[in-house]
């Protein structure tokens, strides 16, 4: 069995009468059982209450009630006990270490290494999935879910499994009607979303005081229940959000990993092509050319954002990571990770990350790049390669006669103009 189903095969273990592993990697389940059908009520009632489902998906909205409704006991349960705990010992837990940085650049493979450190807790699969019962219900089906996980993710052939952390997005899509994910759910609102999920555009005091009222509840029942360690949270969307994790948490780290530009923008639109057409509840409409327009808006202005708030960290609370660098050599820049950030890495953290390495099957990256439209975006803004001294992609080659009929990138709001290049810094140890 290869190394990644270690956890698997312990749970065939505990649980025999379960269905074989045989049953798992077709990876379709969503279709059915749709990642909402973890929201809590009053998240998915104020979701579908927007409308933009189409009726062939009428069934997956009416499975994500039904599933809310079975749930709500659990949900009800939870919430009052938390409340309680919270109550009895209001003190603050460890202060989360974030890593950030644009899709595809890296932030998985970051955060699957240091998720080896037991310095650290982490927001399994099921915790993000069923959020609001983190503690209870969703401990109580993960004998038989796992059985069902597929074995690498929707959108690449990265492992998926109970082990590795996930990205608290995916929680707070279920707790709160501010994310970005909700875009990918009903594309005909997909910028807007990101928009608001993302950048808190037109965000109401009332919606962004429950958007974090839910995320600092769930956040502190997650690092109880890992025995009180810091969170390693992984999620792209943070890298616009650090002066409002730094308002909640003033110790919050931060690690970015950063990535050449031209395989990062291929990269993100492919995947999310690949949610927009899995995930999405709305009408169908051109993927690809939805995703390279949310790419295009998205990418420059995230990052900006990131240079000018990271920027203002104080010296020991932000680090950055070169892709190719923690590849190349990935015990150094974990060890300097922790060297900067002020972590403790252990001997038995250093040879768990050695091991997980050595177990990790070859990385074989797509060597599609990206289209050339997005190429001669790209050549327009020089700023998201200087910072980072990547090269400058060369020229698009024109597409001959029988392509030329190929959408285009339309264009989008919120970009940084040429010439404007971000102020770039050095990690401050």
């Amino acid at each position: 069995m290869h190394v990644e189903n270690r956890a698997y095969a312990a749970t065939d273990t505990r649980a025999g009468w379960l269905p074989a592993l045989a049953s798992r990697g077709n990876g379709r389940a969503h279709r059915l059982f749709h990642p909402l059908c973890g929201a809590t009520p009053d998240t998915l009632v104020r979701l579908l209450l927007k409308g933009g489902i189409r009726p062939g998906r009428l069934h997956v909205a009416a499975t994500a009630l039904a599933m809310t409704a079975l749930r709500l006991p659990f949900t009800l349960g939870e919430a009052a006990t938390v409340a309680a705990l919270l109550r009895l010992r209001p003190e603050p837990g460890p202060a989360p270490v974030f890593v950030v940085g644009h899709w595809r650049s890296g932030t998985t493979h970051l955060a699957n290494l240091l998720s080896r450190s037991d310095s650290f807790g982490i927001l399994s699969p099921m915790s993000v999935g069923l959020p609001a019962e983190a503690l209870g219900l969703a401990r109580l089906a993960r004998p038989f879910v796992e059985q069902f996980f597929p074995r690498t993710r929707l959108i690449d052939a990265m492992p998926l499994r109970p082990d590795l952390p996930q990205e608290d997005e995916l929680a707070m899509a279920n707790l709160s009607t501010l994310s970005c994910n909700h875009g990918l759910y009903f594309p005909d609102r997909l910028q807007a979303e990101f928009d608001r999920g993302v950048f808190l555009d037109g965000v109401g005091t009332a919606e962004l005081r429950r958007w974090r009222g839910r995320l600092v509840r769930y956040v502190a029942k997650m690092t109880r229940a890992a025995g009180n360690r810091p969170l390693l949270i992984r999620n792209p969307a943070n890298s616009a959000r650090i002066p409002l994790l730094r308002a909640i948490w003033p110790e919050a780290r931060f690690i970015h990993i950063h990535r050449d530009p031209a395989d990062v923008c291929a990269s993100s639109v492919r995947m999310f092509a690949t949610l927009i057409r899995e995930l999405s509840l709305g009408p169908a409409a051109s993927a690809d050319a939805q995703a390279a327009g949310l790419v295009q808006a998205v990418y420059p202005r995230l990052m900006a954002a990131l240079h000018r708030d990271s920027a203002l960290l104080p010296p020991g609370r932000f680090v950055e990571v070169r892709y190719e660098a923690l590849r190349q050599q990935p015990m150094h820049e974990i060890g300097r990770v922790h060297d900067l950030l002020g972590l403790d890495l252990s001997a038995p953290s250093r040879r768990a990350m050695a091991d997980s390495l050595r177990a990790a099957r070859p990385h074989v990256p797509s060597h599609a790049g990206p289209g050339a439209p997005v190429l001669d975006w790209l050549r327009r803004h020089p700023e998201l390669f200087q910072y980072w001294n990547y090269a400058l992609p060369d020229p698009p080659v024109p597409a001959p006669a029988s392509r030329q009929g190929e959408a285009m990138m339309p264009p989008a709001p919120h970009q940084v103009g040429p010439g404007q290049p971000m102020q770039g810094h050095r990690d401050r140890p």
